[in-house]
């Protein structure tokens, strides 16, 4: 049986080994189109095609690309998402074989669709002067810039903290026991405990909103070497400082070959501190269900014990609360 799982087994909900791309895949599809090694390959694509559309500003061997408004939209065509297709990256996952070399595959990639559209002689300035994290440390920021942006703000605020609040709201004046050490204490209202999280979760997202998106962008040890020794007249960190800006991003003007990830870890705790507000509501919610403050809505079809059939589990609690965890 293992050898034949082994020689056939292909990746669905079934066969991958961790539940986010498994189980709840149908709760998580989203999350591909930002942290996928598709869509990881596709940001290093626009990453390498955006600097090399700025370098054709600046260097004299580019010049005739400048203003050639028809090869800058092929150029960003390349990274566009109606034609970089999986079929694409697996091109550049086939050069990959040959490379053993994640970052330098996109760059011959980049080459061959530059040499096909007849751009022979200015192909070798695709990844000029960069080291690979220069591509990974502006590819990675970008993406989860555009996650925040287009998936977790709205889908924390329109489907968890706006009905929260709306229900806050409409539940104001039910009276409730508060209980404090899981004992009773003293009256309170429904309205005012849920407003306790909105108050929490309003208070974090600005916090979190406040975090830069920042990208490594300075050659090999942070500091053009090679494209200052290349063209000495040319202002590199100025250049940067704008390029990086133009993707909405900032630059971090002081490193080594990688970024400090400074910015994307204060990212991150900020987003496991509302985990944690989400944990404790969950937790809160599934203690008014056990004390019969609320019940659940019964769905005919859905089982909430494998023994006793009278029960209805509060799944949804336990699986959030669990995720999370």
């Amino acid at each position: 049986y293992q050898r034949r799982v082994r020689g056939t087994m292909e990746l669905s909900t079934l066969t991958a080994i961790s539940p986010i791309d498994g189980r709840y895949r149908r709760k998580t599809a989203k999350l591909a189109d930002y942290f996928s090694e598709f869509s990881l390959i596709r940001y290093r694509v626009l990453i390498e095609l955006e600097y090399f559309t700025a370098l054709c500003g600046i260097l004299p061997q580019l010049k005739s690309l400048k203003d050639n408004a028809d090869a800058h939209q092929k150029m960003r065509g390349i990274a566009d998402l109606h034609h970089f297709d999986e079929k694409e990256a697996l091109k550049v996952k086939e050069i990959e074989k040959v490379t053993n070399h994640d970052v330098k595959a996109v760059e011959y990639y980049i080459k061959n669709r530059f040499e096909a559209l007849g751009w022979k002689d200015q192909k070798e300035f695709v990844h000029f002067g960069l080291t690979s994290q220069d591509i990974n440390n502006t590819a990675i920021p970008l993406s989860l810039k555009h996650f925040m942006e287009n998936v977790y703000y709205p889908t924390l605020i329109d489907t968890v903290l706006n009905p929260l609040k709306q229900k806050a709201l409409q539940w104001i004046d039910i009276p409730m026991l508060a209980r404090t050490h899981g004992q009773p204490a003293t009256p309170t209202r429904l309205g005012k405990e849920l407003m306790v999280f909105v108050e929490r979760l309003q208070n974090q997202i600005s916090l979190l909103q406040k975090v830069p998106f920042s990208a490594k962008f300075g050659g090999a040890t942070g500091q053009f070497n090679a494209s200052h020794v290349a063209y000495p007249e040319i202002n590199w960190p100025e250049f940067a400082d704008k390029f990086v800006n133009s993707l909405g991003l900032t630059r971090e003007q002081y490193t080594t070959q990688i970024s400090h990830y400074d910015n994307i870890s204060a990212l991150f705790d900020g987003i496991a501190r509302i985990n944690t507000i989400l944990l404790d509501l969950c937790k809160d919610v599934w203690q008014y269900i056990s004390l019969g403050y609320f019940s659940q809505t019964v769905v005919s079809t859905e089982v909430g014990s494998s023994a006793m059939p009278h029960k209805d589990s509060v799944d949804t609690a336990k699986r959030t609360s669990t995720t999370i965890n």
